[in-house]
């Protein structure tokens, strides 16, 4: 293991443990409680800003997954970033035949540890103003951080702002953003 690793696994050890001591404190999402004792399956679908994500979670097979051990950090967008995708974009994802496509891009939403913003911003400080951290689906994302604002960029050019951060969870932790990522040879 590198400084670097070690330093991450560090900083993501530290904020498991405080994670526990705020959960009380989750903010609303969508107009619903979310509960750190629940899983982020659990807690979405309660979300009514997040309808489209909770379809598309199901049509992709990916309910077990994100319903499992963890932890992860899922970048959550919003309804209105799949409504601004082109017309007939998301109807066309959610065909049984784009449901290897479809997981594709969910997968590009979730990173394989739990990341609450206090250890994103020390990650981008780290590195000089941007980090880049490889997701589920093989995505890189790029995390920028400015004036207490987290930012997500994908690798063709996308940016998404974490509009709420630090949504604890009890297999890790979501990061609501208003748009959607996808994979570089994607849509």
């Amino acid at each position: 293991m590198n400084f670097r690793t070690l330093t991450l696994a560090a900083m993501l050890s530290v904020s498991a443990l405080s994670g526990a001591a705020f959960a009380q404190d989750n903010p609303m999402v969508g107009g619903a409680a979310m509960f750190a004792d629940k899983n982020i399956v659990e807690n979405a679908v309660n979300s009514a800003d997040h309808t489209t994500l909770v379809a598309a979670v199901k049509a992709a097979g990916l309910v077990e997954t994100l319903s499992g051990e963890g932890p992860f950090t899922v970048l959550a967008p919003v309804n209105a970033a799949f409504d601004a995708l082109p017309e007939g974009t998301v109807e066309t994802l959610l065909k049984p035949e784009n449901k290897e496509m479809l997981s594709t891009i969910l997968a590009c939403h979730v990173i394989p540890a739990k990341a609450l913003s206090t250890d994103i911003v020390g990650m981008v400080e780290a590195d000089g103003g941007e980090h880049v951290v490889d997701t589920v689906g093989g995505c890189k994302l790029t995390l920028k951080a400015a004036d207490g604002k987290v930012t997500v960029t994908d690798e063709n050019g996308t940016t998404a702002n974490v509009t709420i951060p630090d949504v604890i969870q009890s297999n890790g932790v979501i990061h609501v953003i208003d748009a959607v990522l996808t994979p570089k040879s994607a849509m």
